[in-house]
C-alpha cells in the first residue's frame, strides 16, 4: 500500500510540475516567435500583410502608431472601397468609447464612480433578487465587476426586424447571442468577481441618457466625437452621413447583412481608421505637443481608467471601460479593446500610453484575424503574451498538459514494472 501511495504521488507531482511549466512558458512567450526579428515598423507592416494574405479578409484598414504619431497604415477591400474615413461597425470595441461618455459626466460632477446607480434611474431598475443591488456602482459596471449574469453577447437585428426600446432589452434582450441568458441582474455578490458583461454597458447606456437627459447617440456626439474631431464615427448609422460603411462579409467571402443594435453603447459604434487614430492619440500625454484627453476627459480620469480594477487568476486584465493586455515593463500596461461579432466583425486597438505606440486594426471577414494581429504587435513590442493571445492558446496548453500527462503515467509505470522484474530477477538468481 505504501508503495502504490508513493507511485500515486511521484505521477501527481509531476503531472502538476508539467502542467505549471507549460502554463508558466506559455505566459513567457517561451516558443513564441515574434512576428519580425525587427525593431522597424516597416517589417512588422509587412510581416503583418502575409499573415492578411494567408487569411481571408473582405474589408480591412489597419494603423501603426509610432512616438504619437501615425506612423503608417495599410489599406485592403476587395472591392477597392475602403478607404482611411470609412466607417466599419465595431463590435465591443464600442464599450471603450462609451466608458469615455460615462467618464466624462464623472468629470462634469453629473456622475458618482461609487454610488448606486439606482440613484440615477426612473425608467428602469435592475429586477430585485438575492443579492443587494444597491451594491451596483458606475465603477463595477465599467470593469465588469458588478455581479451581472446576463452572459450578453449581441447579435442584433435584421433590417427587416424592429429593433427593441431599451427597457425591453435590459429585461430580456430578444436578439441576445446564442448561449446568453439576455436578461440583465444582478446574479453573484457585486465586486466579488470578474464576469463579462454586455447587459452592463447597455445600462451605462441608459444611465446617460437619464443623466444627461438626452439621447446616448447625441450625447457622445457632442461630448466625445466632435471635440476629438471624429467626423465618421457614430452610434446609430444614418445612410446620410458623409463616410462609406464598409462592407460586411462572412468568412466565405459572400456579402452579410447589417445588423442593427439596441444595445448602441455595447456593440454599436461605427468608426473608421482616421477617427480611432483620433481616438488613441488622445491617450497620450506631452508626444508632439498633444494633450492627453485633448479637452474631453482630465488626465487623473484619464490614469484612473487605466489602473487595475479586475483581476483573473491574479492578474490584472481590466481597467474602467479599457482591457488591460499585458504589462508594459514600464510600471504600466498595454491598454484597448477588441471587438467581435457575427457574422465576421473583428476589430483591435493595443496602445502603450507610456511610448506613444499603438495598433488599430479595423476588419471584416475574418473573427479573429485583428485580435491575432494586435497580440502579436504586444508580443513584438514587449515580448509579453497579451491577455487574448493566451485564451487562444488555451487548447494548445490542454493538448501539451495531457501529452505531458501521459507520458509521466507511462513512464512511472514502466519503471515500476522494470524495478519490479529486477528485484524478481534478483531474487530467483
Amino acid at each position: 500500500m505504501r508503495t502504490l501511495f508513493k507511485t500515486v504521488l511521484l505521477i501527481v507531482s509531476l503531472s502538476l510540475l508539467w502542467a505549471i511549466f507549460i502554463v508558466f512558458g506559455t505566459l513567457s512567450g517561451w516558443w513564441h516567435k515574434p512576428i519580425t526579428d525587427s525593431n522597424n515598423p516597416d517589417d512588422f507592416i509587412t510581416e503583418a500583410k502575409k499573415e492578411i494574405d494567408k487569411s481571408f479578409v473582405g474589408s480591412f484598414a489597419m494603423a501603426l502608431v509610432e512616438d504619437g504619431v501615425v506612423y503608417d497604415e495599410y489599406l485592403f477591400s476587395l472591392d477597392n472601397s475602403v478607404n482611411r474615413n470609412t466607417a466599419f461597425q465595431a463590435a465591443s470595441l464600442s464599450k471603450w468609447v462609451t466608458a469615455w461618455g460615462v467618464m466624462s459626466l464623472v468629470d462634469n460632477g453629473k456622475l458618482n464612480l461609487d454610488e448606486p446607480i439606482s440613484k440615477y434611474l426612473t425608467r428602469w431598475q435592475l429586477p430585485k433578487g438575492e443579492f443587494n443591488n444597491n451594491e451596483v456602482t458606475v465603477r463595477l459596471l465599467l470593469s465588469h465587476t458588478a455581479g451581472l449574469t446576463d452572459g450578453l453577447g449581441y447579435a442584433g437585428f435584421s433590417p427587416e426586424t424592429p429593433i427593441q426600446s431599451l427597457e425591453e432589452s435590459l429585461t430580456r434582450a430578444s436578439d441576445a447571442s446564442p448561449g446568453a441568458n439576455g436578461e440583465v441582474k444582478v446574479g453573484i455578490k457585486p465586486g466579488s468577481e470578474w464576469i463579462y458583461s454586455g447587459g452592463g454597458y447597455t445600462l451605462l447606456q441608459l444611465l446617460v441618457e437619464e443623466v444627461s437627459e438626452t439621447s446616448f447617440q447625441d450625447y457622445m456626439n457632442e461630448t466625445i466625437f466632435k471635440p476629438l474631431g471624429m467626423i465618421n464615427s457614430t452610434f446609430v448609422w444614418d445612410d446620410t452621413l458623409n463616410s462609406n460603411l464598409a462592407i460586411f462579409y462572412t468568412q466565405d467571402a459572400s456579402i452579410a447583412k447589417h445588423y442593427r443594435y439596441t444595445s448602441l453603447a455595447a456593440t454599436s459604434l461605427y468608426t473608421s481608421l482616421n477617427d480611432m487614430e483620433l481616438f488613441v492619440k488622445a491617450h497620450f500625454e506631452g508626444v508632439h505637443k498633444e494633450v492627453k484627453g485633448r479637452g474631453v476627459l482630465g488626465v487623473n480620469t484619464l490614469n484612473e481608467m487605466i489602473k487595475p480594477h479586475a483581476y483573473q487568476m491574479g492578474a490584472a486584465i481590466w481597467g474602467l471601460g479599457t482591457m488591460l493586455y499585458a504589462d508594459n515593463n514600464q510600471n504600466g500596461y498595454v491598454i484597448g479593446h477588441d471587438g467581435k461579432n457575427e457574422p465576421a466583425i473583428n476589430t483591435a486597438v493595443r496602445l502603450n500610453p507610456a511610448t506613444g505606440n499603438g495598433i488599430i486594426i479595423l476588419e471584416m471577414g475574418n473573427p479573429l484575424l485583428a485580435t491575432e494581429i494586435g497580440g502579436e504587435w504586444i508580443f513584438w513590442k514587449t515580448g509579453n503574451i497579451d491577455s487574448l493571445s493566451f485564451i487562444m492558446l488555451i487548447e494548445p496548453i490542454k493538448i501539451w498538459v495531457g501529452i505531458g500527462w501521459l507520458v509521466i503515467l507511462s513512464f512511472v509505470i514502466a519503471l515500476k514494472m522494470l524495478k519490479k522484474k529486477t528485484n524478481t530477477d534478483v531474487k530467483y538468481k
